[in-house]
């Protein structure tokens, strides 16, 4: 892939591709990387990547997997960190998500972002993918690589664990 095909691509999907990677790690910093990340594995597989096929898709995949990676990682680490001394137990980064950066101006926003963060990863980015990707069930299925039923059936338990963390909150009934 040469400069012109990745600016080209970069401008096609880049602005949604930030905003999923916002949602998805919670914190612009780490957004930043995962896209940059992102970006930079399109230009490293270019002959797996087909401009002319669903190349948001592919990105957004792309996201995902480097994502769970990161977080793998991440983990796996921290448990090393804990295993080899309780002291240094306190240096470790807090994993908890950054606040939003200011740009969520209604309280019925913020708390459905609050209620999507509670959610586990498997429920969560079926979440993201359907609602701020707009993507059908169909296509999340070949970006996550799970059959369609499982994308269902994620879909429709994330649903119930979102309305029950916003009427608990005190939004609906």
């Amino acid at each position: 892939m040469n400069r012109t095909e990745l600016s080209e691509l970069i401008e096609a999907c880049g602005k949604d591709i930030y905003s999923f990677c916002v949602y998805l790690t919670q914190s612009r910093d780490q957004a930043d990387e995962l896209y940059q990340d992102t970006f930079l594995a399109a230009a490293e597989s270019s002959q797996k990547l087909d401009i002319s096929q669903n190349t948001k898709g592919w990105l957004l995949s792309a996201a995902v997997k480097l994502w769970t990676n990161k977080k793998r990682k991440f983990a796996r680490r921290m448990r090393i960190a804990l295993s080899v001394s309780e002291e240094n137990a306190g240096n470790i980064p807090d994993p908890s998500p950054c606040p939003e950066d200011g740009y969520i101006e209604h309280e019925e926003r913020q708390a459905v972002i609050s209620a999507v963060r509670r959610l586990p990863d498997k429920q969560r980015i079926p979440i993201l993918l359907f609602y701020t990707e707009e993507m059908s069930v169909t296509e999340i299925s070949r970006t996550l690589d799970i059959p369609e039923g499982t994308v269902k059936s994620r879909l429709s338990e994330a649903r119930k664990k979102l309305k029950k963390y916003l009427e608990a909150d005190g939004y609906g009934e």
